[in-house]
């Protein structure tokens, strides 16, 4: 293992984070295919081929050396069929429209139905086991029936019953979900390795979401959302409480002591326009910063990654956050009113617009990394990054990217 560049990658990256001063700023660019795009690979093979998305994603690494891995693991293309996984459509899946080398595509729907908030909120297992899975995933919908009422349990009789047909083909459906995704799992594992034995530390190492998205993304969906906010708030609001505190219990593992500790939140419906801003700050924010602070008591690093515009929501999540504890990605805000604003208390990153690798000059890359750099990087505080997942880049595009930062970025 090259554990001295992991170290200095490594410190890079948390000196940027604390505002400490740093030789050169970091580059850890947020990439989704184009490491298998650019190495005869697809992003079909992140869910089919895991061995060849690996190499591919090996020989990304090696060529441009950045200072971190953006790879939090495959997936298991059979096991989502064997689920009849309807949230999602993805390359490779029999009878899909999408392209081997597009990420999935989600399709929303409301697994939640608007007068079922009651039963999410007192007995959240059951809802799940009996109604949220079998609509997400059909091939799952034996577990529709299972239910537990107490009579009398001298024997296993009561659980013979929960254990019949239809369940029994859905607990067998998840047994082979289970091995195939503990497969994914290992694969993951070992590329990762590989890419720590050549010297790179991962960006993160757990992901989350803010309460309310969990909500608006898997139970009541964007318009479902919108009618709650007039019509449901309160139990808006205690569903986003309640998701806050499991949360919290799945990110306990973070206690434990770790080279990396970094948790990215893929912030997804609290841009400008979606939610008014006292919502925003009532029902989105604060119970997104419980988990937030929980995750800084434990010493990890929450990597805020706001998408669309967030004009309207940077004063307001400038006064929350402490200084030097968070990463902020940024996508299409003013970035300088972001330096001056979010920027003052949390390690900016993003905003080199992904259409620049795909479609623009390489003169245009390199102007634009160059503001980038002139804007955010003063006063540290900041870790270069795109706007977006990098799915297609033209190569010289890439390379001069890289080349700016590396060169243009040193102190």
């Amino acid at each position: 293992m090259n554990e001295e560049k992991y170290q200095e990658r490594l410190k890079l990256i948390e000196d940027a984070v604390a505002f400490r001063p740093t030789s050169r700023v970091p580059v850890c660019p947020f990439i989704s295919s184009v490491a298998q795009r650019l190495n005869g690979s697809s992003y079909r093979d992140l869910y089919y081929d895991h061995d060849r998305a690996g190499e591919a994603l090996l020989k990304f690494y090696d060529k441009y050396q950045p200072d971190a891995y953006m790879f939090s693991g495959f997936i298991s293309g059979k096991s989502n069929e064997i689920a009849e996984s309807n949230m999602i459509d993805w390359p490779g899946r029999p009878g899909t429209s999408v392209s081997d080398y597009s990420s999935h595509q989600v399709i929303e729907h409301e697994y939640m139905l608007a007068d079922e908030y009651p039963e999410l909120l007192s007995d959240f297992t059951g809802f799940m086991l009996r109604k949220y899975i079998p609509r997400a995933f059909p091939g799952l919908a034996g577990l529709s029936g299972v239910h537990f009422r107490f009579a009398t349990i001298l024997n296993t009789g009561l659980f013979g019953r929960a254990y019949a047909e239809p369940a029994l083909a859905a607990y067998e459906k998840l047994a082979e979900i289970g091995r195939l995704d503990r497969e994914a799992q290992a694969k993951s594992a070992y590329y990762q390795s590989k890419l720590a034995e050549m010297g790179f530390p991962p960006f993160m190492t757990g992901a989350a979401e803010a309460p309310y998205d969990i909500l608006g993304d898997y139970f009541r969906g964007t318009m479902g959302m919108f009618e709650d906010l007039i019509e449901r708030e309160e139990d808006v609001e205690r569903a986003c409480w309640m998701f806050a505190d499991h949360q919290i219990e799945n990110l306990a593992y973070l206690k434990a002591p770790m080279p990396v500790k970094r948790v990215f939140f893929p912030l997804h419906k609290g841009m400008d326009g979606f939610i008014n801003p006292d919502q925003y700050e009532r029902l989105y924010l604060r119970p997104l910063m419980k988990v937030v602070d929980y995750l800084i008591s434990v010493g990890a690093t929450p990597i805020l990654y706001t998408e669309g515009k967030y004009d309207t929501r940077l004063e307001i999540l400038r006064d929350y956050l402490p200084k030097g504890k968070c990463i902020v990605h940024i996508e299409s805000s003013d970035i300088v009113r972001a330096k001056q604003t979010v920027g003052t208390k949390a390690c900016l990153t993003g905003n080199l617009p992904i259409y620049l690798l795909e479609f623009g000059k390489k003169q245009e890359v390199i102007d634009y990394c160059k503001f980038l750099i002139d804007t955010c990087a003063p006063g540290g505080g900041y870790i270069f990054d795109t706007d977006g997942s990098i799915e297609n880049a033209k190569e010289e595009n890439l390379e001069a990217m890289f080349d700016t930062v590396f060169t243009y970025g040193k102190y």
